[in-house]
């Protein structure tokens, strides 16, 4: 007898649980837009890490990034700072009207071999945080010429 009213009591919790499981449904769901328009200059890149392909020691290289203004108002590069000294960085120094792109170019000194990250750190006008962008790779040796 007391095997039967647990195993009822177990049937009932069981039951119980999936009643309160979250159910799916094919409904779609009540979409609220609140599309406030954004005033000010927007950041948008078109992308934030660039991957070079294997690069050959003692050959720099460029990374471009593309920073379009998707705001209302012009938008300004405060600073650009790359992590080291062995990544030179090139950005236009006017606004960037709403609707314009300019573009950050990121040389990489390829002189020690190996893998490498470097950080670039841009601070605009969009934001109170900055943006950071890396470039990545790996330097391959250069293979020298013996003569026989």
């Amino acid at each position: 007898m007391k095997k039967v009213v647990l195993i009822t009591a177990i049937a009932i919790l069981i039951a119980s649980a999936n009643g309160y499981a979250q159910k799916t449904t094919n409904e779609p769901a009540a979409k609220v837009e609140n599309k406030t328009k954004v005033t000010g200059p927007v950041a948008k890149y078109d992308k934030t890490i660039h991957e070079f392909e294997d690069l050959t020691q003692g050959v720099p290289a460029t990374a471009s990034f593309t920073l379009t203004n998707d705001g209302t108002e012009p938008l300004i590069i405060s600073s650009a700072h790359a992590s080291c000294g062995c990544t030179n960085l090139a950005y236009g120094k006017d606004p960037i009207l709403p609707g314009k792109s300019t573009t950050i170019s990121a040389t990489y000194n390829a002189a020690a071999a190996g893998p490498f990250t470097k950080t670039i750190t841009v601070v605009t006008n969009a934001s109170d945080q900055p943006v950071v962008l890396q470039i990545k790779g790996k330097v391959i040796p250069k293979v020298e010429k013996t003569n026989p």
